[in-house]
């Protein structure tokens, strides 16, 4: 399969302008691996999460397809970063205590990848994927966003966009669930208009409306934002969906 870069075109806006994944998520995930010798953060992007799985496990390897993205990676001592296909990754047998899959399952070769994953887990190793649809703010902002969303950037979502929408329930996951449920997590931020317009700027559909259109659809709906918003800063919400099992 194909590798599909949706992201290197902003790889840097993308770094500065996306929110940031909970504390307590990563907390939860520490405890459920058996041990914390090696995370790999497969599909790392610009290494968010794998910087913040550096303060819970001695080493992380973070990998990743697109050079774009690692060129603009946060630099850790514990984050070794790697370009390459989670599909085809580098790591030794039975070396992962946790492997980590952030808002990236939807784009992987499933079969190919959970070979890997089954490689290179040592035993009760935990894979863990998770991934974020849309935020929510308010009722008024929540409809302009909704706009963009479907009605001037809906033809430009790629297909896999939908598990997204669906919270992975239906991609394949041959993994054993925990016996007690993921506790409920979601990313939340503080953020001004001007903040909320730059992350509306680092959707997929947005840059490829832009570049087929040559024109802006987050501007078309600014006015209705700023009516919506007003000058104060707003807290965004993002409810996280989570699949976790137990490799083996």
């Amino acid at each position: 399969m194909p590798f599909k870069d949706h992201f290197s075109t902003h790889a840097a806006a993308y770094r500065a302008s996306r929110p940031t994944y909970p504390a307590a998520l990563y907390e939860w995930l520490s405890q459920q691996a058996p041990g914390r010798a090696l995370a790999w953060d497969a599909g790392c992007g610009n290494g968010q999460a794998s910087v913040a799985l550096a303060a819970r496990f001695e080493r992380v390897i973070a990998t990743e397809a697109s050079g774009a993205q690692i060129a603009h990676a946060i630099p850790h001592p514990r984050v070794e970063y790697r370009v390459e296909p989670a599909e085809r990754c580098s790591l030794p047998d039975a070396s992962a205590d946790l492997i980590a899959v952030a808002q990236a399952l939807h784009w992987f070769d499933l079969p190919a990848f959970y070979a890997q994953v089954r490689r290179v887990a040592r035993p009760g190793a935990v894979l863990a994927a998770w991934c974020y649809g849309l935020c929510a703010v308010r009722p008024e902002v929540d409809r302009a966003v909704a706009r963009l969303y479907q009605d001037l950037v809906g033809a430009y979502w790629p297909p896999e966009r939908v598990h997204l929408e669906n919270g992975y329930a239906d991609l394949e996951f041959p993994f054993a669930a925990p016996t007690a449920p993921p506790p409920e997590f979601e990313m939340v931020e503080r953020w001004s208009l001007p903040q909320f317009c730059a992350y509306l700027r680092t959707w997929s559909a947005v840059s490829r409306y832009r570049i087929a259109r040559r024109a802006d659809p987050v501007a078309r709906v600014e006015p209705e934002l700023r009516a919506a918003w007003g000058a104060e800063e707003r807290t965004v919400r993002w409810p996280l969906r989570l699949r976790v099992g137990r490799v083996g």
